[in-house]
């Protein structure tokens, strides 16, 4: 008679700045799931229905080398501000059972234990082959799943005396807004999504359409409003054709957005309004804040009309802040996502000679401050989105090299860049921009990842 061979154990505690029950009931709201799911290996859900009680189910679509695999989990043990746990019905491993236990831990603390037997399939090949690489990839699973836990439930905890919101946002397919959903969500406020279709059943979906000029009946009850739609800039050459495209989706889509809130009654008290620091533009060695001048060229241009196409909102008693964005720092889109590939590869490089200074952000100070923006009512006007430590690009070029241990031995000359990407090379790469955070941090902002070593190894799992 044949048996099962024994089952493996991993434990990973930490302690979070909360009590189980409040620890509990971050984890039962929508997008907690997401919200834990890491940026440099991340999973599809395919569908999620139940919650978290027992019988609720999972399906996702997780990255196995080349060939996504389906893997479902159900949910059993339910016991509220107790446990709860994932236990697989179909997918990689032999056998697979997850248990999330929160312990109380005095003055108001709780301990939060993620507890996992599994079995590797094909034993005991699989044992052989796969034991040391499956424990280092659930520590480093677990690490940044415990980091994330602890550090939303940390800032939510700053607005917990705040009444919860309805709040809207567009362009939440895109980096940022795909986070922001499930970040909001998670503080326990309802979320709708200002999405381009002519109709959906989903009841926290409205459609729009940015280039009409119509009224939304069901915006009635929005309390605040964060508008991040807009054509991506990096998404090929710059041609006549792209560029109205940016400068359409953007400008035209804010005044329609903008028209329709002021018709409302009541108005939403805030309208966090994505912008860039490209408003800024090649500035050299200057240090900028929000009171810098405009700069020159197509986005400068274009982020200035950008800001001022929410002045109807401005003069209707709507609090608006312009969150001019740097570098958004994820290998799951943007600058980075498009970096990865050659320095993994060990062909990265410095641009030009790497002296134009970068202004970053890590992903999760981007959410953070737009919390923050949304209940600290004395911030208004330009707020620039970016870390305390601004850096070259050389010496950006050495850290993402020491940090993905790979040589950064290559230099990308100017010319080559200008023929190969046009004109978005000298308006972007090659622009300098360094951008003072001293208004969030003067308005209590706390950042999560003030250096870019730290905040590339977060989001990378290093």
């Amino acid at each position: 008679m044949s048996r099962n061979p024994p089952s493996t154990h991993f434990e990973l505690r930490c302690k979070l700045p909360c009590s189980a029950k409040e620890a509990f009931a971050w984890h039962e709201r929508p997008g907690a799931f997401n919200r834990l799911n890491p940026p440099w290996d991340p999973v599809r859900v395919l569908e999620h229905v139940g919650g978290i009680k027992d019988g609720a189910r999972v399906t996702i679509e997780v990255p196995l080398g080349p060939i996504p695999m389906r893997w479902t989990l159900e949910h059993r043990d339910y016991q509220k501000d107790v446990q709860f746990k994932d236990v697989q019905i179909r997918g990689p491993f032999a056998s697979y059972a997850h248990t999330h236990r929160f312990h109380s831990a005095p003055p108001g603390d709780c301990i939060l234990e993620d507890s996992i037997d599994y079995r590797l399939p094909f034993a005991p090949f699989g044992d052989l082959f796969g034991s040391a690489f499956t424990k280092a990839k659930l520590e480093g699973l677990f690490k940044y799943r415990h980091r994330i836990t602890t550090d939303d439930l940390k800032a939510h905890s700053q607005f917990a005396a705040s009444p919860r919101q309805t709040i809207l946002v567009s362009g939440s397919s895109g980096l940022v807004g795909s986070q922001l959903v499930p970040y909001l969500s998670t503080a326990g406020h309802t979320v709708k999504r200002l999405v381009r279709k002519d109709q959906s059943k989903d009841p926290n979906e409205i459609c729009w359409d940015p280039k009409v000029r119509v009224l939304f009946p069901s915006l009635t009850g929005i309390d605040a409003v964060v508008h991040l739609a807009g054509d991506g800039i990096a998404n090929g050459r710059w041609t006549k054709a792209k560029k109205a495209r940016i400068r359409d989706s953007r400008i035209q889509g804010t005044r329609t957005l903008c028209e329709s809130l002021i018709a409302l009654t009541p108005r939403p008290k805030v309208l966090i309004c994505a912008s860039a620091i490209g408003i800024y533009g090649n500035r050299g060695e200057e240090l900028l804040t929000e009171n810098s001048t405009h700069g020159d060229g197509f986005l400068a241009e274009v982020t200035k009309e950008w800001e001022e196409a929410s002045q109807i909102a401005i003069d209707a008693g709507i609090r608006v802040v312009h969150l001019r964005f740097g570098v958004v720092l994820s290998p799951a889109g943007g600058a980075l996502q498009k970096m990865l590939p050659p320095f993994r590869l060990g062909l990265g490089g410095k641009l030009g000679d790497g002296a134009h200074w970068m202004s970053w952000i890590a992903l999760d100070d981007v959410l953070g401050l737009i919390e923050h923006a949304i209940h600290t009512e004395q911030l208004y006007g330009g707020l620039n989105a970016v870390a305390p430590v601004p850096i070259t690009n050389a010496d950006f070029t050495s850290c993402l090299g020491t940090v993905l241990k790979r040589p950064t031995l290559f230099t990308v000359p100017r010319i080559a860049a200008e023929l190969a990407f046009g004109e978005i090379a000298k308006e972007a790469l090659f622009s300098s921009a360094r951008v003072s955070a001293g208004k969030a941090e003067a308005s209590g902002y706390s950042f999560r990842f003030p250096k870019l070593e730290q905040a590339l190894r977060h989001v990378l799992g290093k």
